[in-house]
């Protein structure tokens, strides 16, 4: 009788398991090359310009002291109040009916209540800014009734007004410019790697990962700009008659607010490997924009308290529709303790 394992059988069922390993590896491989890669960032824009396009046609959602002081008195249950302060800021005055949340909690708090039951939810911090970056990322997510309170809680009582005035300056009145400087040339996206495949999934990856780096690191000084012209990537976010007079940062370029950044105009013309410092009148309007802006993988940062902390003097002379602080933007309306 023949053996069963001679030697040349032995052979063959070698071969025929090595033809199988290379088979099931190959397939592998394959099945790998062959799975379809994203490009996050452009499939993140490309949501959000299909779904409002927020940043080019409403922002900013400011709603002023006024607005909410008129609310609470006819229907305080139609209107939210979050104030982002730190809890010992808001132990010491805040909005009656308003809640205190971290920054960092914020998405969790909105997925805690129905955001739809009020006709608006106000977003409350010292100036307004930090307020600002927050509404922009909680509209971003579609939450359509989301306003950041103008000028902070500076606007609400004199008791906390300093947080504008001790801002206002025009330490860099001389030294703003009028000679035009051309954007750069249109470039790739940055680059952002959530893992995640659905441009939902992205979006909100991307907003709890800037929630919990908080505000700070997409703000900037002025005093940080002037100290290093040459190394940032400066955006004038400003129509263009102000551009040129008064004028704007050496070396700004200028991009016409709602227009300017888009896919389909210069969007792609802000650099993806440096910074890019956005600012306007008040820093609140620079604050919507930089939260979009990092959204994409940008390394945007907002100049704190905009023009008003580098030519205010020189706004209020122009007075060509310019935002600055005036005193009667403070309403000396009451608040809880």
């Amino acid at each position: 009788m023949k053996k069963l394992f001679s030697k040349n059988n032995i052979i063959k069922i070698n071969l025929i398991a090595l033809l199988l390993i290379f088979t099931f590896v190959g397939c592998s491989k394959d099945d790998n090359i062959n799975e379809p890669q994203i490009n996050e960032s452009e499939v993140l824009l490309k949501y959000l310009e299909e779904n409002g396009d927020f940043i080019n046609t409403a922002a900013p959602t400011m709603i002023t002291a006024e607005e909410i002081k008129t609310q609470l008195s006819v229907d305080p249950t139609k209107i939210h109040i979050i104030d982002l302060r730190p809890a010992a800021d808001f132990a010491n005055g805040h909005i009656e009916g308003a809640v205190n949340i971290e920054l960092a909690k914020l998405r969790q708090h909105f997925q805690s209540i129905n955001p739809a039951s009020y006709t608006k939810i106000a977003i409350v911090c010292f100036s307004g800014q930090t307020a600002s970056y927050a509404a922009s990322l909680m509209r971003l997510l579609g939450y359509n009734n989301v306003f950041a309170l103008k000028w902070g809680m500076a606007s609400w009582h004199t008791d906390f007004k300093e947080a504008w005035t001790k801002k206002l300056s025009n330490a860099r009145a001389t030294q703003f410019v009028k000679d035009e400087t051309p954007k750069g040339p249109a470039g790739p996206l940055p680059t952002i790697n959530t893992g995640k495949k659905t441009a939902k999934e992205i979006l909100e990856a991307r907003v709890d990962a800037l929630l919990a780096k908080g505000y700070t690191e997409a703000t900037i000084t002025p005093d940080e700009v002037f100290s290093k012209l040459n190394s940032l990537y400066i955006v004038n976010y400003w129509p263009k008659e102000q551009y040129l007079d008064p004028g704007h940062i050496p070396g700004a370029m200028q991009y016409t607010p709602k227009a300017d950044l888009k896919s389909t105009t210069y969007l792609k013309t802000l650099p993806s490997n440096k910074t890019v410092v956005l600012y306007c009148y008040t820093g609140q309007t620079s604050s919507f924009l930089s939260a979009y802006l990092r959204l994409l993988g940008y390394d945007a940062k907002s100049i704190l308290f905009g023009a008003n902390a580098m030519i205010y003097d020189l706004m209020k002379a122009k007075d060509k529709g310019f935002t600055y602080w005036k005193d009667t933007e403070c309403k000396d309306y009451d608040y809880k303790k």
